[in-house]
């Protein structure tokens, strides 16, 4: 019998009777409908150490767990979730888990913290299906979602004092964070500092293409910056929503750029109500823009 028909025959064997489970559907925007939309892409693509609590929906929560669960960027360990001694559930926005629908990926996280033994992290979670809950299903609705910056990673042992190689890694995690600031000027706008460089990171609510036309035509007109020398050194792409990034002025604060930022929403407001295509050199813009657009994940 040649290789083949042994190949042939032994996927015959193995698969014979058994359905495949369906794949998962790619989700653009998979945290559309969910309140703060634009936070959420922020806590999974843009911030180092931050929180913000979601309520559980009632039938979804295990006898003796809490509906009450804390949403954070990044656990110890990149753990997908854990439900601490203390009783609190937390679930990790950045564990890398990537089935083509961040909200079912962390609804698996959500159903395994809840169910995980006090104490215990949750390590790993079963591949999600097309059969699979996302958020949207097990959040109760219309609950804001707040989020809290940190400075560092404190959270994690909220309560609990640490010593020797524990409170030494909890040090160099903490190490590790970008200062992080949220502003009031618009939703889901952060200024960070870089080393000796400055910028404010915004996750804008509309799709991508309409709010890429609309920095577009700010560009062409010369008022896409936030004022003096800041520039807009272009945007990421993340979950179906655009997020343009300034470079600014290293010696000024956060607190510094929020009238010239308030300012900006109302100009890319009017820019994003106009329905004219765009003109030669708006689409030059554009061109330009695009080319400086990165993808995250």
């Amino acid at each position: 019998m040649g290789k083949a028909s042994r190949r042939a025959r032994r996927s015959d064997s193995g698969t014979s009777g058994r359905a495949r489970p369906a794949p998962v559907p790619f989700e653009r925007r998979p945290f559309a409908g969910l309140p703060g939309e634009t936070d959420w892409v922020a806590m999974r693509e843009i911030l180092p150490a931050a929180t913000a609590p979601v309520t559980v929906r009632p039938e979804h929560v295990p006898e003796g767990a809490p509906a009450e669960v804390t949403v954070a960027t990044v656990l110890p360990m990149a753990w997908p979730g854990l439900h601490r001694a203390d009783g609190a559930v937390l679930i990790g926005t950045q564990s890398g888990s990537a089935s083509g629908d961040a909200s079912r990926d962390l609804a698996a996280q959500l159903l395994a913290a809840l169910s995980a033994e006090v104490g215990q992290p949750v390590l790993t979670t079963p591949p999600v299906t097309r059969e699979s809950p996302r958020l949207q299903d097990l959040l109760v609705e219309d609950t804001p979602f707040d989020v809290t910056v940190h400075e560092g990673f404190d959270f994690w042992v909220e309560g609990q004092d640490l010593e020797g190689d524990a409170a030494a890694s909890l040090e160099r995690a903490n190490e590790t964070v970008v200062p992080t600031t949220r502003m009031a000027a618009l939703p889901s706008a952060y200024w960070v500092r870089i080393g000796d460089r400055t910028h404010i990171r915004l996750v804008l609510p509309d799709d991508e293409d309409a709010a890429t036309d609309a920095l577009s035509r700010l560009h062409a007109a010369g008022t896409d910056g936030l004022g003096g020398d800041t520039r807009l050194l272009g945007a990421f792409r993340a979950c179906g929503l655009l997020v343009p990034v300034w470079d600014l002025d290293p010696s000024l604060e956060a607190g510094d750029y929020e009238e010239e930022l308030t300012a900006w929403g109302e100009r890319y407001a009017a820019a994003l109500a106009v329905e004219q295509p765009l003109d030669a050199d708006e689409r030059r813009a554009r061109s330009g823009l695009l080319s400086r657009q990165v993808t995250l994940r």
